[in-house]
């Protein structure tokens, strides 16, 4: 975190009063920090005696850094990677949350009064933040994803009959899982870097190398997965909900159906029976649960079925937050499919 001010008052019986202002942007080598300290002191001593006996030093050090807010892991991966050097953001939703019951902590909702940058994927993933940012972060810079023209979007898939729409998920909304695309990916880091050079202008510069950087291994990574999942492009699959449409569509991959579009509404016994019927017409070799997920109603799809189940981890519910996070768990995702469509020897 980058030291912004730094003040140093001396007052008394009609004495002096000196300032000590202080504003390195970037966070302070170890030599440098001891010969800073070193002058503060010598400040506050030649303060405090130079009003005579009576004289009163008042030290006020104020830290204050970019706040930034990120809803889901992936894309606070990606946001750590581009604020590399001068920041972290505040996650929302951590470890096996599912942004889709997610609720604010209490430091959440301080985090979201300071913000500066609010980003999210839209109301269609993260509707627990729909009152938040209209309540608690109105004079942040929010980025809401599923808005951004310059992104590879996808449709919501259609639900079923009968079911009412959450919010954000009326005709013509967008899938939010834009992330699972890497070339999306490298579409974000620019969006971000551009909303932090925004409101962080002192710093412009590094967000935009940073994100540069980032883009080029994410071009890197989209080419590494490719390669990777081209044997079992043709192997068809299920998955408990449609929340990789993204990864499948970017690499052609043969995903078949989805036991529940949305995970707030269980599918009916109608639905579960087509399923089976597709698990057997169509020959489908594995089908894959998440960890936020109960895997009850997979089992009763596939009890008695010689079909494989395995897990996707789209969100990364096991790794831990920073800008790697993004690349382990796109790596996971590929090598856990691969893992259980490819025929074995």
């Amino acid at each position: 975190m980058a030291w912004r001010g730094a003040r140093i008052l001396s007052q008394g019986g009609g004495g002096p009063r000196a300032v000590l202002a202080l504003a390195p942007a970037r966070a302070l080598a170890p030599a440098f920090a001891f010969a800073l300290w070193a002058a503060i002191w010598a400040a506050i001593w030649a303060a405090t005696w130079a009003g005579g006996s009576a004289a009163l030093a008042e030290i006020i050090i104020r830290v204050r850094g970019h706040h930034v807010v990120v809803s889901v892991l992936p894309l606070h991966s990606l946001v750590s990677g581009v604020m590399a050097g001068l920041g972290v953001p505040k996650l929302l939703v951590r470890g096996a949350s599912s942004p889709h019951d997610t609720s604010l902590r209490p430091s959440d909702a301080r985090a979201l009064t300071r913000a500066q940058v609010v980003i999210w994927a839209g109301p269609t993933l993260e509707s627990f933040l729909i009152k938040a940012l209209e309540v608690l972060a109105r004079d942040a810079r929010v980025v809401t994803l599923t808005e951004e023209a310059s992104l590879c979007r996808l449709p919501l898939p259609g639900r079923g009959a009968g079911s009412a729409p959450s919010a954000g998920q009326g005709p013509g909304a967008v899938d939010p899982h834009l992330w699972r695309d890497p070339v999306n990916a490298q579409a974000m880091v620019a969006i971000f870097a551009a909303a932090l050079a925004e409101t962080d202008p002192d710093n412009a510069e590094v967000y935009r190398a940073n994100a540069t950087r980032l883009a080029e291994r994410l071009d890197a990574l989209d080419a590494e997965l490719r390669g990777r999942l081209a044997p079992v492009r043709q192997v068809p699959y299920l998955v408990f909900h449609d929340a990789t449409a993204y990864f499948a569509a970017r690499y052609r991959l043969n995903q078949v159906g989805a036991f529940a579009v949305n995970p707030e509404i269980r599918p009916g016994a109608r639905h579960l029976s087509a399923l089976r019927r597709r698990i057997r017409d169509e020959g489908v070799a594995c089908v894959f649960i998440e960890p936020q997920f109960s895997p009850a109603l997979v089992e009763a799809v596939t009890g008695g079925t010689a079909v494989r189940v395995a897990t996707l981890d789209p969100l990364g519910a096991g790794l831990a937050p920073g800008p790697e996070a993004y690349f382990r768990m796109m790596r996971a995702l590929a090598d856990n499919l691969v893992t259980c469509l490819k025929p074995a020897r």
